[in-house]
């Protein structure tokens, strides 16, 4: 049988209270709360915290508390990631973000969802995941849901909603944001 940290990467519908990954929240959540608490600025301590949180990282991974995810090991930055505060990953699927990107305060990034059957819903979630190009800037209180993949080169505009990929070097905008403008062009 399937274990169910196998089920939420592969996409299907997996137990919610799961004791293996009630321990891997739990571990997490004890980690943040020692990054969004006891250290609260960035430190040493914080920086150590981090890395311990998120081990997937290349340099120069920077977080302003408070942070918030669930388990933290399936997110995979590249090179100089920057998360502004009060960001939350609900990374129970794969969120992989690239190098150079900037993430403005209280963005938000949902990998997890719920089965639209109700008898399901009351005892499983589904996930899918998040992709984040390079070089992209993602602003304050955005979300991206699910399943979607920014591309690379791309700005999402304050407060948008991202409910579908948005192509390279794209600005996007709105609620469910749109591409409103082609970036990066050779002039």
């Amino acid at each position: 049988m399937k274990p169910e940290k196998e089920k939420i990467i592969d996409g299907e519908p997996y137990l919610l209270g799961d004791e293996n990954l009630k321990k891997d929240r739990r571990k997490a959540k004890n980690l943040l709360h020692r990054l969004n608490v006891t250290e609260f600025r960035v430190t040493k301590n914080a920086r150590l915290i981090i890395s311990e949180l998120i081990p997937n990282t290349g340099t120069n991974l920077y977080i302003e508390p408070p942070f918030f995810c669930d388990y933290g090991y399936n997110i995979f930055c590249g090179d100089n990631v920057f998360f502004n505060v009060n960001c939350v990953v609900l990374d129970e699927n794969k969120v992989t973000i690239g190098s150079n990107v900037f993430i403005g305060p209280g963005v938000q990034l949902y990998t997890a969802s719920h089965p639209l059957d109700t008898m399901t819903r009351r005892t499983h979630k589904i996930s899918k995941p998040i992709t984040i190009g390079n070089d992209c800037w993602i602003g304050g209180n955005a979300i991206i849901l699910p399943g979607v993949t920014v591309g690379n080169g791309c700005v999402i505009g304050a407060g948008s909603v991202v409910t579908k990929n948005i192509p390279d070097n794209s600005m996007a905008v709105g609620n469910p944001a749109k591409v409103i403008k082609k970036l990066n062009k050779k002039q």
